[in-house]
């Protein structure tokens, strides 16, 4: 397949996103907790898979780290955007608005809470810490995989995912939500990866 993406066949692609979209958007519902949000980068992700298809090295076993490392950048790209946009929005006037019960109905799911506890406990990580846990944890890369998507080595895979291990443990210990040091403890499989 590698081949065929590489010459622009667009049924390579059709195949690609058929076969990695399912992973791709639980990872990115995952890491930003949004499910718009994880849909666009889905979408940004096959994009900008096919515009840098040349890039694409011609060996290699899956093609599942190059997305991921895609997805990856996307995400990073987002949360930029949205930072830069909130502290421009925070400087316009504010406005008495009528708040909307949908959100309030749709933060009431259990699955939403405990998305929401996970991403908080996330937050407190260090990017490249996250990063690395998300991969590995949640989109089950193995250590080598996830070291290709992110362009590092695979010890620095291992040691940031340590230490990432650590932090969520002591966060857990120190939050007074019951929810989130369950989330966190079910996400902290102790089996080797690599």
């Amino acid at each position: 397949m590698r081949d065929r993406l590489r010459r622009g066949d667009p049924d390579a692609l059709a195949e690609l996103y058929d076969e990695h979209a399912q992973v791709l958007y639980r990872y990115a519902l995952r890491v930003t907790g949004d499910w718009a949000e994880a849909e666009d980068v889905v979408s940004a992700t096959f994009l900008e898979a096919w515009r840098g298809r040349e890039k694409l090295r011609p060996e290699g076993d899956g093609l599942r780290p190059w997305l991921l490392g895609i997805a990856t950048n996307v995400i990073r790209r987002s949360a930029r955007t949205r930072r830069i946009r909130d502290v421009a929005l925070a400087r316009l006037p504010k406005n008495d608005t009528v708040p909307d019960f949908a959100d309030d109905l749709v933060t009431q799911l259990a699955d939403a809470e405990q998305l929401r506890a996970a991403h908080a406990a996330l937050a407190r990580l260090r990017r490249r810490d996250r990063e690395v846990f998300t991969l590995v944890v949640w989109a089950g890369l193995d250590y080598a995989a996830a070291a290709e998507a992110l362009g590092i080595p695979v010890g620095t895979v291992r040691s940031r995912l340590s230490r990432a291990r650590t932090r969520l443990r002591e966060l857990s210990g120190a939050t007074t939500r019951p929810t989130a040091p369950r989330l966190a403890a079910r996400a902290l499989p102790q089996e080797n990866h690599g």
